[in-house]
């Protein structure tokens, strides 16, 4: 193992340094005794009080100073030197004065989580496993999406990941998937979206035939140069990717517009993703309803349940006209089957408890990545996948982007949102409103928070006349402050009221700003507008160009217009929808 000392990697199973401490009930790194360690120097470890433990070997102990322990002599007696595997000359042994205890690397926990068509398995291992760390973070490929996505990772908050199944033709045997020439398009894509209590997500599929408008895309090239792709009216979703150059962070910008919906982050893999992550774990669950042979995607399958890997997962996922309506919506439903059964497989004991199976799935897994440069750090993606992994399977559910066919189509091949259903979906994600029941304990806590954030609307009510605002845009269309500045004074008697212009930074949700001596002002104002208990923040006030103290209201993403009223969404909308503990039969 000389050659790990230097940087360079022996051909040696990392699996096979794996075992049980049976004191811990975790795999940890073990190298051969006879392997010299690496010289990079490890943290100092503080002096131990007597009595207290420390792994030293499988499950061994420091003995108390009157036992007797092995490579220790007892008073009086003399100790053989423990019996070492012989890779080279016979080294001296050391005597007890100039002896110190060999160092052991103690592995931490393998953490695991998948999530759309792509996953990521991180090991840390002291020393030793931080290089392997920062091997499997050079496997990772990192795109530059600026201000499309958030520049870092947060542990304190909700969060959004934009997962992308690209349709690109790399690697050998994927000649019959995909477009011709395709530079890449998005053929799936899930926006997921994980609650700030980790206590629920929502996986939301998008149809790669849904007509959108793309915005313009400032973009990053490999060689550094910079352009700005110009947008498109009235096209695919699906060329949001790979179309005339347009990267991830493209299809970030196209996401928010459609949805108003803002990913923080991206994920994205190509058809080898699905073949090499299936094989790792070792196949992956499915069921059908009816035998299929596919001669499109070459699929066959028995009614009933089978276990697929490698080709015939990726044919599992890409068939389309073995279900339903042979159609795109149908197909999605059957991947967002697929998924949950690969969740399960790679949550189960069976993976987990398997370390040549987490080291094959964590190669697998960081070579199909490609993911924005905020979680391109190993220790960014080890801290998404404790959140990750904090969400319990039950409360992950499985839903699509409401749509309807095309009404300028005569043959239907495209869909268009569904306005009369999706805006509702898309208030709940942005609002943090959960699609399954979650625990009564927990609702009880977002129901205690709820009641004390309503608590700020009772109270005396000034008159309209009294109340002295400065409005601001944080994130709604153009034009919004002026519009709710002209309903406010006209319609609803608030004269005091200035147009501030736009906010540092947009926000998600409307908020007023108030002090103390205001809260009769910010009440009349949350009864005029519609605001939730939870837009009201007491704080301070601000001073007018009068000198006088003002409050401060900025619109955010969920301000609808003048005269809307904002409240936040309060349940979870009724929209087809499937979680990933259950197992279902496609059809």
């Amino acid at each position: 193992m000389d050659a790990q000392g230097r940087g360079r990697a022996e051909n040696i199973d990392p699996a096979d340094q794996w075992v049980l401490n049976p004191d811990t009930g975790e795999y940890e790194l073990r190298l051969s005794p006879s392997a010299p360690q690496s010289p990079v120097p490890g943290p100092r470890r503080a002096a131990r009080p007597r009595g207290d433990s420390d792994v030293r070997g499988r499950g061994s102990r420091e003995a108390p100073p009157d036992r007797e322990t092995p490579g220790r002599a007892a008073p009086g007696r003399e100790v053989p030197p423990p019996r070492r595997r012989r890779t080279g000359p016979e080294e001296p042994v050391p005597t007890r004065r100039g002896r110190r205890p060999a160092k052991k690397s103690k592995a931490k926990k393998a953490l695991v989580w998948t999530g759309g068509s792509m996953a990521f398995v991180l090991v840390t291992a002291g020393v030793g496993g931080y290089l392997y760390l920062k091997h499997l973070e050079g496997n990772v490929s990192t795109t530059d999406v600026g201000d499309a996505g958030s520049s870092n990772f947060s542990k304190d908050e909700a969060f959004n990941i934009l997962l992308l199944g690209t349709d690109k033709r790399t690697g050998a045997g994927n000649e019959d998937y995909g477009d011709s020439g395709s530079a890449g398009h998005a053929d799936t894509t899930i926006l997921l979206h994980v609650s700030k209590d980790r206590t629920n997500a929502t996986a939301m599929s998008i149809p790669r035939d849904l007509i959108v408008d793309i915005p313009d895309c400032p973009t990053k090239h490999a060689d550094g140069s910079e352009e700005v792709v110009a947008g498109s009216t009235g096209v695919r979703f699906n060329t949001s990717l790979g179309q005339e150059g347009r990267d991830a962070g493209c299809t970030m910008r196209t996401v928010e517009e459609v949805t108003g919906i803002k990913p923080n982050h991206f994920m994205m893999a190509d058809f080898n993703a699905i073949k090499t992550l299936t094989t790792a774990v070792g196949g992956v669950d499915v069921c059908v309803e009816e035998p299929v042979d596919d001669p499109d995607s070459k699929l066959k399958l028995p009614a009933g349940e089978s276990t697929i890997e490698g080709e015939q997962a990726l044919a599992f996922v890409r068939t389309r006209h073995s279900w339903g309506n042979q159609g795109d919506l149908d197909r999605i439903k059957v991947q967002q089957q697929f998924l949950g059964s690969l969740m399960r497989k790679m949550s189960s004991s069976d993976t987990l408890t398997n370390p040549t199976k987490l080291l094959g799935l964590a190669e697998a897994a960081t070579k199909a990545l490609t993911v924005d440069s905020a979680i391109g750090k190993v220790s960014t993606l080890k801290d998404v996948a404790l959140e990750l992994k904090k969400v319990p399977p039950k409360n992950i559910s499985f839903t699509t982007v409401p749509v309807k066919d095309n009404p300028t189509e005569v043959v239907k091949a495209t869909v268009v949102v569904d306005e009369a259903q999706a805006p509702e979906l898309f208030d709940a994600i942005n609002n943090d409103v959960s699609l399954t029941e979650v625990k009564k304990k927990e609702e009880a806590s977002k129901d205690a928070a709820a009641a004390e954030a309503a608590k700020r609307l009772k109270g005396t009510k000034s008159e309209a006349s009294e109340v002295r605002v400065q409005v601001l845009n944080g994130g709604a269309e153009a034009g919004s402050a002026q519009a709710a500045l002209s309903w406010l004074q006209t319609e609803e008697g608030v004269s005091k009221s200035e147009n501030a212009g736009n906010a540092d930074a947009d926000q998600a949700k409307t908020s007023l700003e108030y002090a103390p001596d205001q809260a009769d002002q910010a009440r009349k104002l949350a009864e005029i507008m519609g605001l939730p208990g939870s837009a009201l923040k007491p704080g301070e006030s601000v001073t007018n160009a009068q000198g006088l103290p003002t409050m401060t209201l900025i619109l955010g993403k969920d301000f609808k217009g003048a005269g809307i009223p904002v409240t936040g969404s309060a349940k979870a909308p009724d929209v087809d929808k499937s979680t990933a503990d259950q197992v279902k039969c496609a059809s």
